[in-house]
């Protein structure tokens, strides 16, 4: 372990002397109908490809009688004393796991051979946080020592020796990201809805309290409480290889699902797709650019880092963060093997059985924490009660089920743990333009989106989009950011999916993006339980039209480039909107 490692595990509560993170100098109403008995009326419509963003994810229909005969069994007759505004403003809760199910492919209604469902408790506790008198410590993957792989190994291997139908067992443990993530809860109140924390705001907190726990059990069984898991630094030059100790096939880390030629000495591809894996000598630099892109570019808003809104009542898959839809998706799928259903690493339903998956979502909640800390005076959270109020169960160290609220996972350090301080390469990587000033908006001959739209991306389409605004000054950018809308995302979740957004890009390589010409994209790992959904995103443009200098143009052209799966997505509509 590194000396850093060393001096904190054990160390009193205090936060270190860790840098702060700086940015460098740079070069929506809910509304509801009670009339719906089906939630498919709140997907987008395919006759209605310019239905606003409000009007796509946030017009949830729902049916009063779930509301007023009970919402999970907590409602009764009080709620008669209840305002409808009230009533209806209602946070995810916990699912009845009596009512899991071993799942169901909602494309064919045949049933699935997977079961995911926990074990059953006499009772539930509302978790309360312990104080933190010591630390627990993360160390980066590639950084940590023998002393300390040895301590991480014996703990697996005691996780995995547990009984079988111990909740904190190794299979039991990664069946809870299976049952979470796969359909087989209902939404609390309405069966017709099944409940999905991916995809939507509660993908940061839900994983985080997922990590929590497993930690905690693993320190338990080893009698360490300052032991913490070892973040995958994927981010990082020195750090984009599968840490050695997860390869070593006589190692309880070891995983025989994965893609056997992503082994050391290969470096995790961040734009990866199986049909299209990027080019060895351009990895480094297209990470650090998409990694800059989706901290900071594109993660000047709430909503655009954490992902859409999602309640009781909402459709899955409202709308991911940038993170999660991009490298987060990426490494799944780079580590999974290289087959269409992605075993371990590449499937929703078998992620948790590689180690490594707690690795790369530690490094998933690093993430976080450095967002938020780059964030300044700016809203680092979301002060929406049906955010901070909804809540999730967890088995804990001691077996016990509990029910947890995203308002405690807001702070890492009141959880008790720290991340290992490295370097952040990609800070200061903004993007240069392949081409300033350029005039491919105005000579391309592309169609409005009008005329386009709905689309299959089974080619590359490309569009002209107006800008409603143009010429905006420096308050303006401050008060409001362009965004480019992306709707209609309709796709399988049983397959993998990706598509790439380009802006102004004249050079049309589309499989680099080390330029500021790229906006971001959208895909998704395979889910065992297989449907379909219907998506947004929202990409930054205020920075992207001044690094090409085309602020005053009245169009923009966008280039779509499926990537993987085109021909099982659908574009509903493309717009650009302002965001305060």
């Amino acid at each position: 372990m590194s000396s850093l490692a060393l001096s904190w595990q054990g160390a009193a509560a205090t936060k270190p002397p860790f840098p702060s993170y700086h940015l460098p100098s740079r070069p929506n109403s809910f509304k509801v109908s009670c009339q719906a008995t089906n939630h498919h009326d709140n997907q987008i419509h395919k006759n209605s490809p310019q239905l606003s963003n409000t009007e796509n994810n946030s017009h949830v229909k729902l049916d009063r009688r779930n509301l007023l005969l009970g919402i999970g069994g907590l409602y009764d007759a009080t709620m008669n004393l209840v305002s409808a505004d009230q009533a209806l403003a209602t946070p995810i809760t916990s699912p009845d796991i009596s009512k899991c199910s071993t799942g169901t492919n909602l494309n064919t209604n045949q049933p699935l051979d997977v079961n995911c469902c926990p074990p059953m408790s006499t009772g539930i506790v509302d978790y309360q946080m312990p104080p933190v008198t010591k630390m627990r410590f993360r160390p980066a993957a590639h950084l940590a020592g023998k002393e300390y792989y040895a301590k991480y190994e014996k703990a697996i291997a005691l996780m995995k020796a547990l009984p079988a139908d111990d909740p904190r067992n190794f299979m039991q443990q990664a069946n809870v990201h299976c049952a979470y993530c796969n359909l087989t809860y209902e939404q609390a109140g309405d069966p017709k809805l099944k409940l999905q924390i991916h995809n939507c705001w509660h993908f940061y907190p839900w994983h985080r309290w997922y990590l929590y726990f497993y930690e905690r059990i693993l320190g338990k069984l080893i009698d360490d409480p300052t032991f913490g898991l070892p973040y995958w630094n994927w981010d990082n030059p020195d750090g984009m290889m599968l840490p050695e100790p997860f390869v070593k096939t006589d190692s309880p880390l070891y995983d025989v699902r994965r893609n056997q030629t992503h082994l050391p000495p290969a470096l995790a591809d961040l734009a990866y797709t199986q049909l299209k894996p990027t080019k060895p000598n351009k990895i480094v630099a297209n990470n650090k650019s998409i990694m800059y892109n989706e901290m900071v570019r594109n993660a000047k808003k709430l909503e655009d880092f954490y992902g859409a809104k999602y309640i009781l009542g909402t459709a899955t898959d409202p709308g991911p963060g940038s993170v999660e839809r991009g490298s987060h998706m990426a490494i799944h799928s780079w580590v999974g093997e290289a087959t269409p259903s992605g075993e371990d690493m590449g499937n929703f339903y078998s992620v948790g059985r590689d180690p490594i998956f707690y690795s790369h979502h530690a490094k998933v909640d690093r993430l976080w924490t450095i967002w938020r800390g780059l964030q300044g005076s700016k809203p680092k959270d979301f002060t929406d009660p049906d955010w901070l109020n909804a809540d999730f169960l967890f088995y804990d160290e001691n077996a016990q089920l509990v029910r947890v609220k995203v308002s405690d996972t807001l702070e890492n350090e009141k959880m008790g743990f720290l991340y290992q301080e490295v370097d952040l390469p990609w800070l200061n990587n903004h993007p240069k333009a392949r081409v300033t000033k350029s005039k491919v908006a105005t000579t391309s001959g592309a169609p409005s989106p009008n005329t386009v739209f709905p689309v299959k991306l089974d080619k590359v389409v490309k569009v002209l989009v107006d800008r409603p605004k143009k010429s905006r000054s420096k308050k303006d950018k401050e008060k409001e950011e362009e965004m480019l809308v992306i709707q209609g995302i309709e796709v399988d979740t049983g397959k993998f999916v990706k598509f790439d957004v380009f802006v102004n890009d004249e050079d049309d390589k589309p499989d680099e993006f080390d330029k500021a010409e790229y906006a971001g994209c959208y895909s998704q790992v395979p889910h065992k339980n297989s449907t379909k959904v219907t998506s947004m995103i929202r990409l930054g443009l205020t920075d992207l039209l001044e690094d090409l200098d085309v602020e005053d143009d009245d169009q923009i052209l966008v280039t779509l480039v499926p990537k993987a799966g085109g021909e099982d997505i659908t574009i509903g509509g493309i717009k650009i909107i302002y965001s305060s």
